[in-house]
């Protein structure tokens, strides 16, 4: 074999580099790295399966939406492959400039149980109040029908988008629904970035994809029939209809019509899991009270004990008095230090003979873990411990840089509470009300 040397001395053969890249391929990326995962995802998803789990048991609806992303109709090209012809692709156009082209928007509902799919194909913008209208219109063509004795329905859906977790709309509209259909509407949410791992997405937008895939949607009846015509080895059938209805974007809610929803937060992760009511739940099936009885009826007393609450905390109670007592010292040396220099000379009387603090150590500590988990304004933190927002802004200044050399990061959760009366329906030991079961 001849070989052929190279500048610096080496020989190799004229098959080397053949050798070489054999190792090699072309290949695209593979999408494998996830990233950041928030703590609570797993115990997330098993309480969004043992919610699924109870109202299928209970021959209740369990649902999966979620918008598919917008097609293009026209002479436009659809990705994937389609038998042809040889040499006889069909042509498309090369540009889709903004304005020009017309687009569809598909909101799915995937029925679990049933195997069934429902897609509304609307031609406006994708809103809560489209996502919601696409619900209402499976509900009274199918949903109904197929469960004759349901009470309840269980959604679950993405952390964003028309339907995600903060969308006031989103809630506010499934309230209408609701109080229209006398259903209690609870929903799941997936926990962020965990979107691919919504059922509809595999087991309905999946094969919706495969079925055109390759051919262009020229008209809006070629995505229907596309749609309709889509099935799987499971028995997946699909119903699919046009939507022209106007939803305008832009639409704000205010908070007295968020406060005013017939709405209950679950006490696991309340921003994902809540359930709305046909009428507002204040009878004594939902508040626990006596028949006349209303939550602002009800004892709005709160002690430290109850705000030392792991699910407020993020920690548990023994974890809590540990931080406490590994900080007490250096925050007792920290508030000499800064006595001192207000003084501008060392102390004159023992300590303890002076004016007392606003907040004892253990307090302060406590506020700056509650103010880190982002769980109410510095006002609400202020009434909660009978003090001012000043006096908690003061304490979190002072203790966080602790609290981030002892290496504590607390997350933040995902309740979020405007009065006091916002925490104790949080903290309400009632067992008529919906518990977490992990």
């Amino acid at each position: 074999m001849t070989s052929v040397p190279r500048h610096n001395g080496h020989a190799v053969s004229f098959c080397a580099p053949h050798r070489l890249t054999r190792r090699f391929s072309l290949q695209a990326n593979a999408k494998t790295i996830e990233g950041a995962q928030h703590p609570d995802r797993d115990a997330q998803f098993s309480y969004l399966n043992e919610q699924a789990r109870n109202h299928r048991d209970a021959g209740d609806p369990v649902i999966s939406v979620d918008s598919k992303k917008k097609e293009l109709i026209g002479d436009y090209k659809n990705a994937g492959h389609e038998w042809r012809p040889a040499g006889q692709p069909v042509r498309v156009k090369t540009h889709d400039f903004p304005g020009q082209a017309e687009k569809a928007i598909p909101y799915g509902i995937y029925d679990m149980a049933a195997n069934t799919g429902w897609v509304s194909i609307g031609t406006d913008h994708d809103t809560a109040a489209f996502a919601v209208t696409s619900i209402r219109r499976w509900w009274q063509a199918r949903g109904r029908y197929d469960y004759p004795r349901a009470r309840r329905l269980l959604i679950t859906a993405d952390g964003g988008g028309s339907n995600g977790y903060r969308t006031r709309g989103w809630k506010t509209q499934l309230a209408d629904l609701a109080a229209q259909t006398g259903l209690e509407i609870t929903v799941c949410h997936l926990p962020p970035g965990t979107s691919k791992w919504n059922k509809i997405e595999h087991r309905l937008f999946s094969h919706i994809t495969m079925n055109w895939r390759g051919r262009p949607l020229t008209s809006h009846e070629v995505m229907l029939q596309s749609i309709a015509a889509t099935t799987s080895r499971t028995g997946l059938t699909v119903h699919a209809e046009l939507d022209s209805g106007q939803y305008p974007t832009g639409i704000r809610v205010s908070d007295d019509e968020i406060d005013a929803l017939p709405i209950t937060r679950h006490r696991f992760h309340g921003d994902w899991n809540y359930t709305l009511h046909p009428r507002r739940p204040m009878d004594a099936a939902t508040t626990g009270g006596t028949p006349n009885e209303t939550l602002a009826d009800r004892p709005t007393r709160l002690t430290r004990h109850s705000l030392q609450d792991p699910e407020l905390t993020g920690m548990t109670r023994r974890q809590l008095s540990e931080l406490i007592d590994s900080l007490t010292p250096a925050m007792e040396v920290q508030r000499e230090q800064v006595l001192r220099t207000r003084r501008g000379h060392e102390r004159l009387v023992a300590p303890g003979a002076g004016a007392k603090a606003k907040l004892t150590s253990a307090d302060r500590i406590l506020v700056t873990v509650l103010h880190l988990r982002k769980l109410a304004t510095m006002d609400l933190l202020g009434q909660l411990f009978n003090t001012t927002a000043m006096t908690i802004s003061r304490a979190v200044k002072d203790v966080r840089p602790l609290l981030e050399a002892h290496g504590m990061h607390p997350p933040a959760s995902t309740a979020r509470f405007r009065t006091r009366e916002d925490v104790v329906r949080f903290l309400d030991p009632d067992k008529t009300k919906i518990k977490p079961t992990c």
